[in-house]
């Protein structure tokens, strides 16, 4: 049976009283879970575990116990955040929360504790130490085989019909209608993972939902595989198949079925998988798996998929500004990809669960970018647009995918010069915000790109020379670590007030408050005619300056698109405003 601890969250305002009907998010877990305080402002969970055995060994890596995060808002007061709850296998944590007033903290805009990883944890750990705080994890939807798939029969634009039919039958027909079932039994195997991986794929992907199709797959070799309808089915084969339909191709590290694209190998030649090579190499002794890491790789394995009793929709409903869930998480980390192909949609930087102004400003540019209605808000048409456009930037519906893995504080790779994505996003921030908060300008300011450029290379050396590291321009596990360690030390400190720092910030100006000023103005920038949404990079360019002007012309200040105190202070003023507004977006 599965390990549980419990969570008992106490909330109640400065003067000790009970907040009822409190909203709650408390996430982790790859979900989300969700409730509201009793009458005597308390919430009680029932959380997923290690083993109670896991803690017994101290010589363990393996972290004994669960990490969430709590999300805590209520009418009237400053949301509350608590990252790195720790839940132990049947125990109870008890967490008193107190939630200020916006009058008691007029400028706070969120209450912020961030739990560190437990002592105990890391004593015990030498070439891994934990220096995260918990976030909210993005939302990896982990493959399942549907009861049913649907099938269109023909190419994706033709009118042919739609049919729906078991999975398992469907995999039977495809088998039966690609391959001999006189072929050798390892080479029937590896094909039919092949057609498996293929199909599980484009539902993975919702690859054909996501373009408005009312379909999971079509019948057409030049898109997908063959499916003849009421075709006779091999024995044999079917035998296999009742054995092997929820077997997968996956590569190391990644959790999507690959998309397998494979071709006769005789009359059409392919990047992927000979079909009548396999017979070749089976011949030859190959067991299936060895057959097929010939073909996708070394680095390929088996896996195995649950079964569930329909195809899980990836939309659960729409997403807006101030909304705390899994979810939003997803949205996040699938436009920050997006944002690496797509200069005009700005960065969010951490799939933290919070749709906050970053978000809202991300979303704006990508519904400008695609044409779609500029709401701010991710509805179903929204959600499935940017599904797609992710999927096709990841390459996800193709054999040279890059794949896609939770992302989060871990050490996910060696990075250096060339690299790119959401990986060197991330550290190019932390960066960004340890090189503004360092005085003596130790440690050169990144631009924040995605692209592990030269200016990324001399502010990790300038990182490494600080901190006494290495100094190679390259990020191994120790300067990861390290620079994610400063990044949340420094979060834990520095203040959240935003008063006038004291110094004209324009054009030329980079650090910690050009982003404040980026963030403020995308988020009340809709209001301002000719707005247009510019890019959070923490450097005051040409276009901060030009929508710094515009807000001083709407405002009726001096248009000089230099933010000085009086321009700081009404900037910060609507800021505020924008952000108590529950009507906002």
């Amino acid at each position: 049976m599965p390990s549980t601890g419990e969570l008992l969250l106490k909330i109640h305002n400065s003067q000790g009283d009970p907040i009822q009907n409190a909203s709650i998010a408390v996430i982790g877990d790859n979900r989300a879970y969700t409730g509201r305080t009793d009458s005597m402002g308390e919430a009680r969970f029932t959380l997923p575990t290690p083993p109670k055995e896991s803690g017994y060994d101290p010589s363990s890596p393996l972290r004994p116990y669960s990490v969430f995060s709590v999300r805590v808002t209520a009418e009237g007061y400053v949301p509350v955040t608590v990252l790195g709850e720790q839940i132990f296998p049947e125990s109870i944590t008890v967490q008193d929360i107190e939630m200020p007033t916006p009058e008691e903290f007029p400028e706070m805009s969120e209450k912020r504790t961030v739990i560190p990883e437990h002592e105990r944890y890391i004593g015990g750990m030498t070439a891994n130490p934990s220096v995260t705080a918990a976030t909210y994890e993005p939302e990896i939807r982990y493959p399942t085989v549907p009861e049913t798939i649907t099938v269109h029969l023909g190419t994706p634009n033709s009118g042919a019909e739609n049919v729906t039919v078991p999975f398992i039958d469907y995999i039977k027909n495809v088998a039966s209608s690609e391959i001999y079932p006189t072929w050798p039994d390892p080479s029937l195997r590896a094909n039919i993972i092949a057609q498996v991986s293929l199909a599980l794929n484009r539902i993975y992907t919702e690859w054909y939902r996501s373009q408005g199709y009312n379909f999971d797959i079509t019948s057409s070799t030049a898109y997908d595989q063959a499916f003849v309808l009421d075709r006779g089915i091999f024995d044999n084969i079917s035998d296999i198949v009742d054995e092997l339909f929820t077997n997968y191709l996956a590569r190391d590290g990644f959790v999507q079925p690959l998309f397998t694209e494979y071709c006769d190998g005789s009359s059409v030649t392919c990047a992927g998988m000979s079909q009548w090579g396999t017979v070749t190499l089976a011949r030859r002794g190959y067991d299936p798996l060895r057959i097929l890491q010939y073909y996708y790789g070394d680095d390929t394995f088996i896996a195995e998929a649950q079964v569930q009793e329909s195809i899980p929709e990836s939309f659960a409903g729409n997403l807006r500004p101030g909304d705390t869930n899994a979810s939003v998480a997803t949205l996040q980390r699938r436009l920050d990809r997006i944002a690496i192909n797509y200069p005009q949609i700005p960065f969010i930087l951490k799939a933290n669960g919070l749709y906050g102004d970053r978000t809202e400003a991300s979303v704006r540019a990508f519904q400008r970018v695609f044409g779609l209605n500029q709401t701010g808000i991710v509805d179903r048409e929204t959600w499935y647009r940017i599904l797609y456009v992710y999927n096709a930037v990841k390459k996800l519906a193709e054999l040279n995918s890059e794949g896609e893995r939770i992302e989060n504080d871990s050490f996910p790779r060696n990075l250096s010069f060339g690299d790119r994505g959401t990986d060197v996003l991330r550290i190019q921030y932390y960066l960004l915000v340890i090189s503004d908060a360092l005085s003596d300008l130790s440690v050169p300011q990144p631009v924040i790109t995605g692209i592990y450029d030269t200016a990324t290379q001399n502010t990790v050396r300038g990182f490494q020379q600080y901190y006494g590291l290495p100094v190679t321009g390259n990020i191994d596990e120790q300067t990861w670590n390290a620079i994610v360690k400063y990044y949340y030390d420094l979060e834990n400190t520095l203040s959240t007030d935003r008063k006038y720092p004291g110094y004209l910030i324009k054009n030329g100006s980079k650090g910690r408050n050009v982003i404040y000023i980026q963030n403020a103005l995308n988020a009340i920038g809709g209001r301002i005619p000719g707005f247009t949404t510019i890019r959070v990079d923490g450097a005051f360019g040409n276009g901060t300056e030009s929508a710094v002007r515009l807000f001083q012309t709407y405002y009726g200040l001096t248009p000089d698109g230099i933010v000085g105190e009086q321009t700081w202070n009404k900037l910060t003023q609507e800021y505020n405003a924008y952000a108590y507004d529950d009507t906002v977006g």
